[in-house]
């Protein structure tokens, strides 16, 4: 009885989380289908407001100096934008680097200004003290591995202004700049493709919800202070924000034009410390935010905190027992070829209506359903459709994305032990760089 319960709950959960990725989808597809066509026009904005851009960096002398050349050479008028350079207590050399930028003849005119920072709290520490100094009307906040395209901050400045009154942040897209390094770089950069093609467009076309990524955004300088800021010490100091804003009845507006090129983990070390720091920075803003879910905030907090807990908790759990299930039933078959008196633990009824039939039927629909993710959201980027992401979606199914659940298990299991310990869990772990 108890195993035919756990089945249904399991099999429920996984059909809801196919319908709330096909939702997503569907709305995604309607929207490139309405603006896949558009020609897109560098018009003369009405205003072009001073943009004070932060870049926080710790440790990151193989990757700055391209990035704040990339920032300083953007399409916006020189004499509005403000440039904070903040060294984060490094022990490297990116506070010369930054320099020797800053003194090249071509910036020397450029309002640039560089911090060796000791201080504490991390990159939301350092997005704090920007605010002190700040004298931007919004703040753009680029990572240190993070390469703006051209006209990236001209459209989040275009989008911003869309509607100035409702829109207290704009975000933009980001790719990946190393994606052809190996096959993990080629998996994170189909995952990142799906995220940002798909999903957040789908989000943003449909509910108007969007989320501030951890770079190639602006956002509103006078609604941050009044906010209190970022929360020093968060590990996902951009998700910890996008909740504060959304309670407040502002949007987080997509400016989908706007692309950055960002650097991936090149090792399965680094991406596995990496997205553990993200998993457990969301599942901490989760459930701190989880009693928004019965007071009177906004729907779209409710949905968002709904979404995260479902994708974070309810559905990682159901496959993790989907797949327990399946190897159970699996693996008893096989040992009932020696011991034919064995029964399969996982069946409906005695009518030999296998579980492991109705997961197999699951499986198929969820690979078809994640191998069209990936084919349309290849196909909505110039350059990606080809025979071969087809292939790499198939194998990457199998072995990449089986990559999420580990870290997922490990973060959550460590957000509940720095509970019970009562130890400081926010410990920041530097993303190894690559010359690339």
């Amino acid at each position: 009885m108890i195993s035919q319960i756990l089945m249904i709950i399991t099999l429920f959960s996984i059909w809801i989380s196919i319908f709330m990725s096909m939702v997503s989808l569907f709305s995604a597809v309607h929207f490139w289908i309405k603006n896949s066509n558009k020609k897109v026009a560098l018009k003369q904005l009405d205003r072009y407001p001073l943009i004070t851009i932060v870049v926080p960096a710790h440790n990151e002398e193989i990757v700055i100096s391209q990035t704040v050349k990339s920032i300083l050479d953007m399409n916006y008028p020189e004499e509005k934008m403000e440039l904070l350079l903040y060294a984060d207590n490094c022990t490297d050399n990116t506070y010369q680097e930054m320099n020797k930028v800053k003194n090249l003849e071509e910036y020397t005119s450029r309002n640039i200004r560089i911090v060796n920072r000791k201080g504490t709290g991390g990159k939301a520490g350092v997005l704090n003290d920007s605010l002190q100094i700040a004298n931007g009307e919004f703040i753009g906040v680029y990572d240190a591995d993070a390469m703006p395209e051209e006209n990236a901050l001209y459209f989040l400045v275009e989008k911003m202004l869309e509607d100035e009154e409702r829109h207290v942040a704009t975000f933009g897209r980001n790719k990946t700049r190393n994606a052809n390094q190996n096959f993990l770089t080629k998996c994170i950069n189909q995952e990142i493709v799906v995220t940002q093609r798909v999903q957040h467009i789908g989000l943003w076309h449909l509910f108007k919800i969007g989320r501030i990524p951890g770079t190639n955004f602006i956002i509103n300088t006078e609604f941050v202070k009044k906010i209190g800021g970022w929360r020093n010490g968060a590990l996902t100091e951009d998700t910890d924000i996008s909740f504060k804003i959304m309670q407040g009845g502002s949007l987080i507006a997509l400016a989908y034009n706007s692309e950055a090129f960002q650097q991936e983990p090149e090792t399965l070390s680094s991406y596995y410390l990496q997205r553990k720091r993200w998993a457990k920075g969301n599942y901490e803003v989760v459930i701190a935010n989880f009693k928004h879910l019965f007071d009177r905030s906004s729907w779209r907090v409710k949905l968002e905190i709904f979404y995260y807990s479902c994708t974070f908790f309810w559905f990682n759990a159901a496959i993790v027992f989907s797949d327990i299930i399946f190897l159970a039933n699996v693996i008893t078959i096989f040992l009932m070829l020696f011991i034919p008196n064995l029964t399969l633990p996982f069946t409906f009824s005695a009518s030999n209506i296998y579980i492991a039939q109705l997961l197999l039927f699951n499986w198929m629909i969820m690979i078809l359903l994640y191998l069209l993710q990936i084919g349309i959201a290849t196909a909505s980027q110039f350059g990606q459709t080809t025979t071969k992401q087809i292939w790499l979606a198939l194998i990457s199914y199998f072995t990449y994305t089986q990559l999420f659940l580990v870290v997922s298990v490990s973060a959550i299991s460590s957000v509940f032990m720095d509970k019970i310990l009562g130890r400081k869990g926010n410990k920041w772990v530097k993303t190894k760089r690559f010359n690339d």
